[in-house]
């Protein structure tokens, strides 16, 4: 908050500073040819003459010091203190980037770059200065042409470091359309066009940087973290950012996210201490700067908050300063985004060469060269500073040699920050070359015309630096995106702390964006050290994936990556980790045991293959051999007496249709199809009523037989001779043929899937399509069964020569027993079992019509043949009577 009014507060103040010079220099051009400019700003610099100059704003200093403002006097000069030796570094990567090109008779021939550079001390009011002295120059007066127009004194800057202070700078010298291109400005809202239409960077924006940490979250499956950030408009759009394309990812939530104080607030860093101690999250993002690093460090190596992984932006993933064996026990394993490495043939003997006799040339005696030298001999340059003598320092003589000192400033295999620099520095010499090199004529801006040097204005090169591309030496292609974005690349770093001490900061990855093909995250696990026991990536979430066969059940006011895993029902799956639903299975189909599947359904029905089939179908085959046993012994007795007794011929008929009532029963065993189902109904029908035909006709043959015995009776068995009694067996079963032909056409009996019974089971089974239908055939059986035990029942006290009725009777009882029986058993019997009910009913009326009509008969045939003779017979009937 107190940024961003600074910075409004400080916009302010130099929009009416700028328009007070514009002001007057357009009313002295009414009388002068030359502006004259209203102040000057002293500020740390390094300067180099050319026919172009490119500006810079580097971070020279760590700390200044800004005077009283009484608003009385003309305030004093800030100062600057705390050299920054990785900052001189960048400035002097620019200059060697210049000179290289100035080297160069491929790129810009005939045109020598210059430079002007300035030390930002890290303040936003300083480096502002820097942007405005670069802009409208610092010497005195400058000339100009008739026309008040020429080549400005710088056409591009090359800077700034920080997001807070390339905002400021790029929405004031973006109304002119000054380019600037910045090496290390991340802010993702340095993207927006309309706000900043000259800024470009070289440097990816935090919007990448947040996906290439999302995408390292789950790489390792870290659905659970915190997050802190900068109080600065680094850290809170990059909070934004980070927010918005978590939730858009959905690869993971935020177990808190604080906002990191500016200094050391010990109260508010020991609140956010204690909130990531108390937290379940084991991994920690940081976006933010080193300084707010080391106040949160000092405080949670006071709580000794370990066991955490930490997560770096770039800002600080290659901070020294926070390298240190104190910190190591809680910093090692830290995973960084860090910028692009590269490589700069040249530079370090550039460095080497550097003396501060060839860059006094800053007339406020200034020259960044000089402090540098300064810092690094721990000496001073004539005059000394009072005292300094006598104190025993050392004058510096400007012949002191870089090689005899140990200094970071000369290691050249970790360049990043410098990198970038060199970059930008060719994306402005590109695009100047581009525009030198357009044809009269052919040119993109008004009436066809093309830029020139003598008259180039700044958004000129802005034109061509949208469309600048070329490959580094390094091997990297650079160029601009519609936001003036470069093709976003980061290495991924991880802090190693070996058993000697050694602490040493490795490249494990990489993160890029490939033209036209999308992101791309590379990473090498078997380079990362993990400080912890088991030597393995944490496991951070909220709650553990739930697997297979389980949903996820958000538990209430608590962020979506907390929650239960609840069991799927029966008959339903989840093939999915982390599944939100549990799908159905198809009809035919049931959740295995696991849930994680559908299993075909377990099919039901009668099968020959389990226990009740088979025994029904042995005792189907065994009542068809005994009746085909039986009609063997009839066959081979049938001259007797007791085969030709009441009516052989009937008898032998009755044998058979009884073997197809065995047989039939076959029917109702083994899976349903249309035509068992069809075959099994009219099959028992038919053969049932061609039994009990037969039955009736022996019964009524009997009865008929018995009158004609008496006194004027002959007269009854002409109805009753073999035609007739072949005949009435044929039209009753005929009847049936034609009830069971009408209920086929009608309403055919078809194999059905039951699900009803069973949800986890399909219960195969034959509907019998009309019950009307299906009562008929049964009603009809009965029917007769009922008239055939009422005739026989009247017979039953008819002399023994002629009585077969009570063997008839006791067979009728039977039957009509078992099918009474029969109906509700079969009504409440579900499935396979209703078929075995009806399997048993016909097994058990066949073998009691064959047991109680045929029995005795073989009984007297095979153990008692003394009573198989007609003598024997009539003797029975005498002696009855």
């Amino acid at each position: 908050m107190w940024a961003v009014l600074e910075i409004n507060l400080l916009l302010l103040v130099y929009l009416i500073l700028l328009y007070s010079f514009l002001s007057s220099a357009v009313s002295n051009s009414l009388y002068s040819s030359s502006c004259q400019l209203q102040g000057q700003f002293h500020l740390n610099g390094l300067h180099k003459a050319g026919d172009v100059v490119l500006g810079g704003i580097f971070q020279i200093h760590f700390f200044s010091v800004f005077p009283d403002m009484s608003f009385t006097s003309e305030p004093q000069q800030p100062t600057c203190h705390g050299f920054d030796i990785l900052g001189f570094r960048q400035a002097q990567t620019m200059a060697f980037a210049i000179d290289e090109i100035n080297r160069n008779s491929n790129l810009l021939p005939n045109v020598t770059l210059g430079y002007t550079l300035y030390d930002n001390c890290l303040k936003l009011g300083i480096g502002f200065r820097a942007a405005m002295s670069l802009v409208s120059g610092q010497e005195q007066q400058f000339i100009l042409d008739e026309t008040c127009v020429g080549t400005p004194p710088v056409i591009g800057i090359v800077g700034d470091s920080s997001s807070t202070r390339s905002i400021a700078i790029s929405s004031v010298i973006g109304l002119y359309r000054v380019p600037m291109v910045s090496y290390f400005a991340t802010c993702s809202c340095l993207s927006d066009r309309e706000k900043f239409p000259s800024f470009f960077r070289t440097i990816p924006s935090d919007a990448f940087q947040v996906r290439a940490m999302i995408q390292i979250l789950n790489h390792f499956g870290w659905t659970w973290a915190g997050l802190l950030v900068s109080d600065d408009d680094y850290g809170l759009h990059a909070a934004r950012s980070f927010q918005s394309d978590l939730a858009h990812s959905d690869g993971g939530c935020l177990a808190y996210f604080e906002i990191l104080p500016w200094g050391s607030d010990q109260a508010e860093l020991r609140r956010i201490v204690e909130v990531m101690k108390k937290s379940t999250a084991r991994v920690v993002i940081v976006f933010a700067h080193e300084s707010h690093m080391i106040n949160l460090m000092e405080e949670v190596v006071r709580q000794n908050v370990t066991g955490l992984q930490w997560m770096a932006s770039e800002a600080w993933t290659a901070a020294t300063v926070l390298q240190t064996p104190d910190l190591m026990p809680y910093l090692a394993g830290t995973l960084g985004i860090a910028i692009r490495r590269g490589e700069i043939p040249g530079l370090r003997e550039f460095l080497l060469e550097i003396r501060p006799d060839l860059h006094h040339n800053n007339s406020n005696g200034n020259s960044i060269v000089k402090l540098f030298w300064e810092y690094t001999f721990q000496c001073r340059f004539t005059p000394p500073p009072a005292g300094w003598v006598k104190a025993g320092g050392a004058l510096c003589t400007g012949q002191e040699d870089l090689k005899d000192v140990k200094t970071e400033f000369l290691d050249v295999l970790n360049l990043r920050s410098e990198y970038n620099v060199y970059k930008a520095v060719y994306a402005l010499a590109y695009a100047l070359d581009d525009m030198l090199q357009c044809t009269p004529g052919r040119g993109p801006f008004s009436g066809h015309s093309c830029g020139n040097i003598k008259g180039l204005e700044p958004w000129q090169l802005v034109y061509y630096l949208q469309k600048v591309n070329f490959i580094t030496p390094f091997g990297d292609q650079v160029s601009f995106d519609e936001n003036g974005d470069a093709l976003p690349i980061y290495d991924i770093m991880n802090w190693l702390w070996l058993p000697d001490g050694i602490i040493n900061v490795q490249n494990v990855g990489e993160v890029k964006r490939l033209a036209f093909k999308g992101e791309k995250l590379t990473i090498y696990e078997d380079r990362i050290f993990w400080n912890f026991e088991s030597k393995k990536p944490p496991f951070s979430v909220c709650s553990e994936s739930c697997p297979p066969g389980t949903r996820m059940a958000r538990r209430k006011g608590e962020p979506v990556c907390c929650f239960d895993c609840i069991p799927c029902s029966d008959g339903k799956i989840s093939n999915e980790t982390d599944s939100m639903e549990c799908t159905s299975c198809p009809e035919d189909f049931w959740s295995s045991p696991k849930h994680d599947h559908c299993v075909p359904k377990k099919t039901e029905f009668l099968s020959y293959h389990e226990p009740l089939g088979i025994g029904l179908m042995a005792a189907s085959l065994l009542g068809t051999c005994m009746c085909a046993v039986v009609l063997g012994i009839f066959i081979y007795h049938r001259r007797t007496p007791v085969v030709r007794a009441n009516n052989s011929e009937l008898s032998f008929q009755l044998l058979l249709s009884l073997k197809l009532c065995f047989l039939c029963s076959l029917l109702f065993i083994g899976r349903p199809r249309l035509w068992t189902c069809q075959l099994r109904h009219a099959a028992f029908g038919i053969s049932f009523v061609l039994s009990i035909s037969c039955i009736l006709v022996k019964t009524m043959v009997v009865l008929a037989v018995f009158k004609a015995s008496k006194p004027g009776g002959g007269a009854s068995l002409k109805w009753f001779g073999v035609f007739q009694q072949r005949g009435t067996v044929i039209v009753l079963t005929s009847i049936q043929a034609a009830i069971c032909t009408a209920w086929i056409v009608s309403a055919s009996p078809v194999p059905h899937k039951n699900t009803q019974y069973h949800t986890d089971k399909i219960v195969y089974e034959c509907i019998v399509g009309s019950t009307f239908g299906f009562a008929v055939l049964l009603g009809y059986i009965g029917l007769l069964a009922i008239l055939s035990f009422l005739i026989a029942f009247i017979s039953r006290n008819l002399p023994d020569s002629f009585n077969e009725a009570k063997l008839i009777t006791f067979s009728m009882l039977i039957f009509c027993a078992v099918w009474v029986a029969f109906v509700p058993a079969y009504i409440s019997s579900p499935g396979k079992y209703a078929d075995a009910v009806e399997v048993f009913a016909i097994l058990a009326s066949s073998f009691g019509l064959l047991g109680a009509l045929f029995g005795p008969k073989c009984y007297i045939i095979l153990l008692r043949p003394e009573r198989n003779t007609k003598k024997a017979i009539m003797g029975r009937n005498i002696q009855s009577q």
